[in-house]
């Protein structure tokens, strides 16, 4: 998922319980006796809701919805905006309550299993084909599926990849690397190098916390966070494969990177602009910083926030991308193909509790429609059917996008892996790994702690 899901508490955990029983494991289609074809005519004066999370959805795009909608059904469409903080929250108290419920919702992709496992989203199998089929993006289908039935589709993806500093990299003597190990030696010997004396500098910036960016090592190795055996989801993060990944990080986090052992994945990009300030999770300046990381990884939306500090027309104080300073490359894997990396994005889905099905799947007909594809990847955003993708345009952030997301993975589909999101088990596994004497010993001591949520 592109961001954290935060705040499931006891409280939450408990209406969990309650969705399964009002929506059953999984829930059946409700009937209905409105006809899709007279929907227009039918359906004048209802209305429906959708839940969209962030503001990552232009409104040219809602408003698109909203208008297509209409015409389609004469209905109306209202969209609310959800924050990201909440969301696990939020569906969790509204879903089993056919009167508060939205009908339609964006989910983060790594948050769908726990709400699929329990019924709380209507079974769109029979729309899969008019949907997208086979052209959707499979590990985004896959957290959606419970057994060979979909719940959840993919909305969009934002995969994870390089943005380096290019003048920094020339003074060392480093040019960008073809597989991982070279990667890693590359960010090392700039870290060493430190062609401009600057203090806690890093050849590859990565925060304590950052499991998502550092995941891609255990992956890249043939490793997982937990693997489904017969129904029952282990953990594996001390299986050979995950551990030789581990000490690659361990590596890294001792020798490359000076970010602090607490730092998430939050705002990487301000430690490769010539300037910046660092704020707080509410928006608040804490500190202002030179350049400090030759190498960063996130998402390809950061690049709006990479480059020169300009003013622009209207005398707001923006980024420009400034391409001889800054360039970008994917991670490349141990075959020098792709390395695996955590796919960020959403599902959306019709929720079970719906009163009004049959409008809800009109809305999705819409959202998986080409127009609207198309309009999701012109506005940077990766759309759920691969067969649009080129509409991100041909510029090297759209090819970075797509080639990284060519061999992406997400979180185990697991039901309680919310829980383990909401724990914040992985961050603080990843923030021992520096410092930890015995990985394996580590990795032990985590997978207890996985086990434990992982089949709620």
């Amino acid at each position: 998922m592109k961001r954290r899901a935060l705040g499931l508490v006891a409280a939450g955990v408990a209406a969990m319980t309650a969705l399964a029983a009002c929506g059953g494991t999984p829930a059946e289609t409700p009937s209905s006796s409105t006809d899709s074809g007279s929907e227009s005519s039918d359906s004048a004066g209802k209305e429906i809701t959708l839940w969209l999370i962030g503001g990552d959805t232009p409104d040219e795009l809602r408003d698109y919805l909203k208008s297509e909608f209409n015409t389609a059904t004469g209905a109306t469409l209202t969209i609310e905006e959800q924050g990201w903080g909440d969301i696990i929250t939020k569906l969790t108290a509204a879903m089993p309550d056919p009167a508060n419920t939205p009908d339609v919702t964006e989910i983060g992709n790594t948050q769908s299993p726990t709400f699929t496992n329990v019924g709380a989203f209507l079974d769109i199998t029979d729309m899969y084909e008019e949907l997208g089929g086979s052209d959707l993006l499979q590990s985004f289908v896959d957290v959606g599926k419970v057994g060979d039935q979909n719940f959840t589709l993919p909305y969009y993806f934002g995969s994870r990849y390089m943005f380096y500093r290019k003048d920094i990299w020339a003074a060392a003597g480093q040019e960008v690397p073809t597989t991982l190990d070279e990667f890693n030696k590359a960010v090392v010997a700039i870290t060493e190098a430190n062609p401009n004396n600057i203090t806690d500098f890093s050849g590859f910036f990565l925060g304590g916390q950052d499991w998502r960016d550092g995941i891609s090592w255990i992956f890249a190795n043939g490793g997982d966070i937990a693997v489904d055996e017969g129904g029952t989801w282990k953990a594996t993060l001390d299986s050979p494969e995950t551990l030789k990944g581990l000490e690659q990080l361990q590596d890294l986090y001792r020798n490359a990177s000076r970010a602090p052992n607490d730092m998430k994945d939050a705002n990487q990009y301000q430690f490769i602009n010539d300037t910046d300030e660092v704020k707080d999770g509410d928006g608040n300046t804490t500190d202002t910083i030179t350049v400090a990381a030759a190498t960063i990884m996130a998402p390809g939306w950061a690049h709006w926030s990479i480059g020169d500090l300009v003013e622009n027309d209207e005398g707001e104080m923006v980024r420009e991308w400034n391409d001889d300073v800054f360039g970008t490359f994917v991670l490349p894997g141990n075959d020098g193909k792709p390395a695996p990396v955590f796919a960020g994005g959403s599902n959306i889905g019709i929720s079970a509790q719906t009163q009004e099905p049959e409008l809800a799947k009109e809305l999705m007909k819409i959202i998986f429609s080409e127009e609207y594809q198309t309009m999701l990847g012109q506005n940077g955003l990766g759309p759920g059917n691969s067969k649009f993708v080129d509409y991100l345009g041909d510029d090297q952030f759209a090819q970075a996008l797509i080639a990284s997301a060519s061999n992406s993975k997400l979180t185990p589909a697991a039901p309680g892996w919310a829980a383990v999101e909401s724990a914040n088990v992985m961050e603080e596994f990843f923030s021992k790994i520096r410092d930890a004497e015995d990985l394996n010993a580590l990795a032990l001591e985590y997978n207890e702690k996985l086990d434990a949520l992982l089949n709620e």
